[in-house]
């Protein structure tokens, strides 16, 4: 599957959840914005709730603090790294980063929970830290960062292109159960890395290899 393609069902779900008044929506995409402009913030952030600003030249979000009903930012095709910090959005369920060009995983992810704790579709392909087929990134490179990501986000019914679902989620706490997590995971040139020891390497390539058999029985055309 492309990465610019998405399923049916997920679009529909996305439509539904942006089912927004004209007045509640702000496009400002292929505008070759370096940053939000402060006359659109000012006239803007008081009601809109879904803001698209892909496929422009922004790295600084730090504008979006004001929009304090967002519920929907799409982001995509913009230089946005790892380093770039997301204001607080805790009415934010949406977040389409894809194609920006981040990185490391790790803390990233963690800040971003903290600034987006409620998030229910989160699309991160064609970046550095989200490996996959189409960038060369292996199974468990892939694997490894799905179930990262879903374990930092308790709301989250959609990774990338494809459902959450339940066995994903439980083997994601199991395998990311902070303090462990902290003391195995260091950022990396891609996405996350573990630290240096085969025992904690061999015990999460059993676990990943554990639970990818046991998801190629229940979906054996799975394709990444």
């Amino acid at each position: 599957m492309a990465q610019n393609q998405l399923p049916a069902a997920f679009i529909q779900s996305t439509e539904d959840l942006n089912d927004h008044d004209e007045t509640t929506k702000l496009t400002l995409a292929y505008e070759r914005l370096y940053e939000l402009p402060t006359t659109i913030i000012e006239r803007f952030c008081d009601h809109v709730q879904y803001l698209d600003i892909s496929h422009n030249k922004i790295t600084n979000l730090d504008g979006l603090v004001h929009f304090k009903l967002l519920t929907t930012l799409i982001a995509d095709d913009n230089p946005i790294t790892e380093n770039c910090s997301f204001p607080p959005m805790p009415k934010l369920q949406l977040l389409w980063l894809n194609r920006c060009k981040i990185a490391s995983l790790y803390p990233w992810v963690s800040k971003l929970k903290e600034s987006c704790p409620n998030l229910q579709y989160l699309s991160l392909m064609g970046n550095p830290a989200a490996p996959s087929y189409f960038n060369g990134g292996t199974f468990y490179e892939y694997l490894q960062y799905r179930l990262f990501v879903i374990s930092q986000f308790p709301s989250l019914l959609h990774l990338d292109d494809r459902k959450v679902t339940d066995d994903q989620r439980e083997e994601s706490q199991r395998l990311y159960k902070r303090p462990f997590l902290e003391r195995i995971v260091k950022p990396g040139s891609k996405g996350m890395q573990l630290i240096n020891g085969s025992l904690n390497w061999n015990s999460m390539h059993n676990k990943l290899s554990l639970f990818w058999n046991k998801e190629k029985v229940q979906r054996r055309n799975l394709l990444i």
